[in-house]
């Protein structure tokens, strides 16, 4: 069918409501590498502008680390650029084994198999682990790409109030009948925050006879005392019976992903899993750079550290300015503007100070929970920290927000 006038008119319309809503969103062309100083072409077609970058995952600062960009170097020169194949035909090298072995060790696992992305992990894992005759019970919140993946499974599909445990238990006992449970969660949920209560949830899972799942993208390499992730941070190692991962966060940020956990389980994704099976092998210059970041941090917590001092002093300092952010110890601070528009404005004029953040609103989040998402990262000194701070509060001072909670920012702002 020929693209009519009629779709071309519905698609604009679209867009054109997009717009107005104040949810249009426009990409910023970075002319730099990634790290806490980047310079940005924005609008398109303007100078660019070194800004500092508060709102990309990498969490570690280690995108541009002189030794992992030395070993992505060495990882193209001897093993090439790509695989042109997939892994069980002609597309699995030595390298790529020895990279799943060491993020078995680092996440504390039976075994691991990598994927070309973590949505892709997500994609594969579900179909192959359960079936119709078996039941997956996810917390509300779970990232896109796990409510993706469980759509491509025949099991029973249920879900629990975010992080309630009375919930969680009452699909656990109403699913008993089912040969297999599995309670699926993010570690870190990437829009507040904050982190799910893996100790509970093992609990209620050893009870009830039922696996775990997590996907623990916002925490591996920094949660927990050697940055193992959220199943160490919770105190909960060798209890998580998958672990799906990226490479692409803190473990280097370019891309690549994982299902970790027990071994049969991970055998059986070699097998089947079908994005495994019917895509490229992850490119030898990404395996050997984030083969570089497992050793970096497997030697020292120094950069975990920082990002934790970094995180407890932002979060600190913008409370005591008056802003209403979200609790907790993550490195993913929101700050709640509650108005989609006004979020939007306060990160344009953000931009404007030399402070690169980005608006967020529905349907990335709730309607009525627009908001600016800071990341710290570990690439961070404390004279940026401090310039961000400074930035917000006079923008904040701009737009009348310090001080007010969310029932007094609607009232001025609307929804």
């Amino acid at each position: 069918m020929a693209y009519s006038e009629k779709a071309k008119g519905y698609f604009s319309t679209e867009l054109e409501g997009i717009k107005e809503a104040g949810t249009f969103k426009e990409e910023r062309f970075i002319e730099s590498p990634q790290a806490a100083n980047i310079k940005v072409e924005f609008p398109t077609g303007s100078p660019p502008k070194e800004v500092l970058n508060f709102c990309a995952n990498n969490y570690l600062g280690l995108s541009s680390h002189p030794e992992v960009v030395a070993a992505a170097h060495e990882g193209l020169n001897e093993r090439g650029y790509g695989m042109s194949s997939v892994r069980f035909i002609c597309g699995t090298q030595d390298i790529h084994k020895d990279l799943e072995t060491k993020l078995t060790e680092f996440l504390g696992t039976e075994d691991t198999i990598l994927f070309p992305s973590c949505m892709d992990a997500n994609a594969g894992v579900f179909d192959v682990v359960l079936g119709k005759e078996d039941a997956m019970i996810a917390d509300r919140l779970v990232h896109a790409s796990i409510v993706d993946g469980m759509r491509l499974c025949k099991a029973q599909l249920y879900n629990y109030k975010h992080s309630n445990m009375e919930h969680l238990e009452e699909k656990l006992k109403e699913t008993q009948d089912c040969r297999f449970r599995l309670v699926i969660t993010d570690g870190v949920f990437s829009m507040d925050g904050d982190i799910a209560k893996l100790d509970e949830i093992c609990n209620l899972a050893d009870k009830y006879d039922a696996m775990v799942l997590v996907d623990d993208s916002h925490a591996t390499g920094f949660m927990g005392k050697t940055g193992r992730g959220t199943h160490e941070h919770c105190g909960v190692l060798g209890r998580i019976d998958v672990i799906t991962t990226t490479l692409g966060k803190a473990l280097g940020g370019a891309s690549g992903g994982c299902v970790s956990g027990r071994k049969e389980i991970v055998e059986l994704c070699r097998q089947r899993a079908r994005p495994y099976l019917f895509s490229n092998t992850v490119p030898p210059v990404i395996v050997a750079a984030a083969s570089k970041v497992l050793d970096i941090i497997s030697k020292t917590t120094d950069r975990r550290d920082k990002l934790e001092e970094h995180t407890k002093y932002f979060r600190a300092k913008m409370t005591e300015a008056g802003f209403d952010i979200k609790e907790g110890v993550h490195p993913i601070v929101p700050i709640m503007l509650y108005n989609a528009k006004l979020a939007q404005d306060m990160a344009r004029d953000l931009y404007g100070e030399g402070i690169y953040v980005i608006g967020f609103s529905f349907p990335v989040v709730p309607k009525g929970q627009a908001r600016i998402r800071v990341q710290i990262s570990a690439g961070h000194d404390r004279e940026h920290i401090d310039r961000a701070i400074a930035a917000f509060t006079k923008i904040g001072e701009k737009y009348k927000i310090l001080g007010k909670q969310k029932n007094e920012i609607i009232e001025m702002y609307g929804l």
